[in-house]
């Protein structure tokens, strides 16, 4: 009855907008004196709202795929413009994957960073401990006036840690444990880097496979800038040549997404090209050639303490075997005198080299070099774009690099045009 009633309220509603009220009122006396069974109402259904909503959505998106047309003559592909602002769940799944992958890697290089820096520590104190008390019993054995079973038992304990000393320097001098350490905390602050821009990635919407593509070629440079194992894979401590260091994949061109409307030349001026190729002059010819000379110094000094502590050792190791020769007194003084000096000045020099920690100095100095490279190069693939919209958006690639500069954008441009006096004041001068 109930739903009788409510079939007789819609009728005489519809009615009201096609008809008089006389033959609305004549239409529901006869509607409602049918006696319509229960079953064949329970039978009936109302229209299916999902397939309309859907209906209705590919409707809007025929209108907007006409008035595109209509707007952008020129694009004959609205539908793939439309197709790319859909989020696909399988790249969005990979940069999630990437992502663990990155946070792992991150946990890994802090913990080798931590267990090479011990090394460091334990290896100089140990061959400090084990250098000078070498040194002490070859000057108990020279001023001592005990038997010859006594004075045999300090040279051969002297002899021996020198050289168990000069060996454990050989392997440390080699493997450099703070730069080791210096390598992995590098790489933790570009693995931290790498999760943030993938997060922000994700966070602004609407990623691509070209994403996808791009954070697995950084991971994978990353892992081979500063890798984890030692045995065959250990970067050379010792290089002929200071080269930069790299852990970026070779630049590519991209578009940057939605950030060239609305703007002139997708914020690109002559100004600004101007200003970003001074920035890459400077860059090269100062900050980066300024700190591969300041890595070259200190790869220099590294290589001389690293040859110094191994020699000196080993001379102190000889002089124990000549203390107290009975042959010749001349000769076991010189040998004293030889273990004492060169065992103090071989912990000197170790204290030097690994306590100063020369190799990390040296390896900083390259990764600052690889800095100002990236920016190089970074600058450099967006100037030889000629599709200004193409490019990143001028605006905001201003800003990245005086970011990294430690400037302000006003800063930045001073900087160019002084790079630019000085290029123009040498080239009068010479």
């Amino acid at each position: 009855m109930a739903s009788l009633q409510a079939t007789t309220l819609l009728f005489a509603s519809s009615c009201s907008s096609f008809s008089t009220k006389t033959n609305c009122q004549r239409s529901i006396t006869t509607r409602a004196s049918l006696n319509i069974p229960n079953n064949a109402l329970s039978s009936l259904s109302l229209p299916k709202f999902q397939q309309r909503g859907s209906n209705v959505e590919e409707l809007d998106f025929r209108r907007a795929t006409n008035n595109y047309t209509q707007t952008h003559p020129g694009d004959t592909s609205p539908l793939s413009s439309y197709e790319e602002t859909s989020t696909d769940p399988v790249v969005m799944a990979k940069l999630y994957a990437i992502m663990d992958s990155v946070a792992d890697r991150i946990e890994m290089h802090k913990n080798i960073c931590e267990q090479r820096n011990n090394w460091n520590s334990l290896l100089l104190t140990s061959i400090n401990t084990i250098t000078l008390a070498a040194t002490t019993m070859v000057g108990l054995a020279a001023t001592s006036s005990a038997d010859g079973t006594a004075l045999l038992s300090l040279k051969m304990s002297s002899t021996l840690l020198f050289m168990a000393a000069a060996g454990m320097l050989v392997m440390m001098n080699k493997i450099q444990p703070s730069q080791l350490a210096e390598e992995q905390r590098n790489a933790t602050r570009l693995c931290k880097q790498l999760h943030s821009q993938i997060k922000t990635t994700i966070a602004i919407g609407n990623p691509t496979t070209r994403d996808v593509t791009e954070a697995m070629e950084k991971v994978l440079a990353i892992d081979k800038a500063f890798p984890l194992p030692l045995l065959g894979k250990m970067l050379e401590k010792f290089p002929s040549a200071v080269e930069p260091a790299v852990w970026w994949p070779q630049q590519r061109r991209k578009q940057a997404k939605g950030l060239g409307n609305g703007m002139y030349k997708n914020g690109w001026s002559e100004r600004l090209e101007k200003e970003m190729k001074e920035i890459v002059g400077v860059l090269g010819k100062h900050d980066k050639a300024d700190y591969i000379r300041l890595g070259q110094k200190a790869l220099k000094l590294n290589k001389v303490l690293a040859v110094s502590g191994p020699l000196l050792t080993g001379l102190a190791a000889v002089g124990s075997v000549l203390v107290g020769n009975s042959s010749s007194p001349t000769v076991g003084a010189v040998g004293s005198v030889l273990g004492i000096v060169a065992g103090g000045m071989a912990s000197v020099a170790n204290t030097l080299e690994h306590g100063g920690q020369v190799g990390m100095v040296f390896e900083l100095y390259r990764s600052n070099a690889g800095i100002f490279k990236e920016m190089e190069e970074y600058i450099t693939s967006n100037l030889e774009e000629k599709d200004v919209e193409r490019r990143e958006n001028g605006e905001v690639l201003e800003m990245k690099v005086a970011l990294q500069l430690g400037r302000s954008l006003s800063g930045l441009r001073d900087r160019a045009d002084k790079g630019q006096f000085d290029e123009e004041f040498g080239s009068k001068l010479f």
